[in-house]
């Protein structure tokens, strides 16, 4: 049976501040291989101790990529353990040590040359691999950087990743569920000149949504970014970062120039299309951890 109410994400991502803190104490005192080490026996607290995300991630192995119990249950467990891999990755990043790491680009000079442009950009990205990693290259440009994020998701984190990640090169915009002071610090922002990031995949009331199919099913979308991008005319770029193995990193950029003629729908369907191809190669890495499809 179709849900036509699905469970609504209350604003918080997976992992408290504590968390945080723990893994960054771990890697100031013990290293960055005893974090690791130590996550592997984390992963497993996870897996009772989270039974609404545990269902939902189970959920999404059996239904939408039709993988067997066994297979599943494998998966369970190693997506608990990407999940923390990519929150250690971003501490130690922050920290200052990126050379511990490797990244690779794909169609970095087109995402660049937009960036060089007059115009504002709508940068949109999803719950996926680990975003904040790129922070690390975007130099220059961070200035211009605002990440738009839910209030209840930023509160909870910002203090410790401040105290301890080495500051940031972009700006927060924190927005709850009626935030006209977001909306008009995004309109000034774009006007500007500057890049306004939203995580696409998540939403918190279902006003201006769209719903589309994704992963043989359907889900809804939040149809704002597309809106604010064809009503100012600014371009759109999909962006999206990516572990692989050996601590490498891979980047993945594609920039859409809206106009007139292009719908709000259609840019959608655009990104869904994209967001579920880097989910199909990286299943591991989505980490919308409630109950996403209708």
């Amino acid at each position: 049976m179709r849900n036509d109410n699905p469970e609504q994400w209350n604003g918080k991502s997976r992992g408290g501040s504590f968390g945080y803190a723990f893994f960054v104490f771990l890697i100031r005192y013990c290293g960055l291989h005893s974090a690791y080490i130590f996550l592997a026996f984390v992963a497993f607290y996870f897996i009772p101790c989270a039974p609404r995300a545990t269902a939902a991630v189970w959920d999404y192995y059996r239904r939408r990529l039709h993988k067997s119990r066994c297979v599943a249950a494998w998966s369970l467990y190693r997506h608990y353990y990407r999940f923390g891999q990519t929150l250690i990755d971003k501490i130690a990043v922050g920290a200052g040590l990126a050379d511990r790491y490797q990244f690779e680009f794909d169609n970095y000079e087109q995402f660049l040359d937009v960036l060089k442009g007059e115009l504002g950009v709508v940068v949109l990205g999803a719950h996926v691999g680990c975003w904040e990693i790129g922070a690390h290259f975007f130099g220059q440009y961070g200035h211009k950087m605002n990440v738009v994020m839910y209030d209840a998701e930023y509160q909870r984190i910002r203090k410790v990743l401040e105290r301890n990640g080495g500051g940031r090169n972009y700006k927060i915009i924190p927005v709850n569920e009626s935030s006209i002071d977001a909306i008009l610090q995004i309109k000034v922002a774009l006007n500007q000149g500057e890049y306004v990031c939203f995580q696409e995949d998540r939403f918190l009331n279902q006003h201006h949504v769209l719903r589309l199919p994704f992963l043989q099913g359907e889900a809804l979308f939040p149809e704002g970014p597309f809106l604010i991008a064809t009503k100012l005319q600014v371009p759109i770029a999909f962006y999206f970062a990516m572990r692989e193995k050996g601590r490498r990193y891979r980047f993945y950029f594609r920039v859409i120039q809206t106009d007139r003629q292009v719908t709000t729908q259609e840019l959608c369907h655009m990104y869904v299309q994209t967001l579920e191809k880097i989910v199909r190669h990286y299943p591991d890495q989505w980490f919308n951890f409630y109950k996403f499809w209708l």
